[in-house]
């Protein structure tokens, strides 16, 4: 695989770095590499990233872009998200090729999941 200029990571804010870290463990059954108290890593999650300290939070109404997830079975990871502490931000809706949601983690950043399904 050529990975030559191709995306190959990403970064979110977080104010509460072992809160975000339980939400994804629980939610998603994401691990966590930490490299300092201020920072902290994932892997093999489609794309690799990690999450730094910071009192922002990215939001599609403030211009960032939007993390989407791919789900084979949208209401049952919409349930999973809300047990581990994601809000729901925007129900399920349609739109032309499958449906969606978006949520916030427990610091408040935004992500979507959607199915073809």
């Amino acid at each position: 695989m050529n990975i030559h200029e191709k995306i190959n990571y990403v970064e979110f804010p977080a104010k509460d770095i072992n809160a975000v870290k339980a939400f994804f463990t629980e939610a998603f059954e994401w691990k966590f590499t930490d490299y300092g108290p201020d920072y902290t890593a994932f892997e093999d999650q489609g794309l690799d990233g990690g999450f730094f300290t910071s009192d922002q939070t990215t939001s599609t109404e403030n211009g960032s872009a939007l993390l989407v997830f791919y789900s084979n079975a949208l209401e049952a990871t919409q349930t999973k998200i809300e047990k581990a502490g994601g809000a729901i931000i925007q129900e399920i809706f349609s739109f032309p090729g499958g449906r969606r949601f978006h949520f916030a983690d427990p610091n408040g950043n935004e992500y979507a999941v959607w199915s073809d399904k």
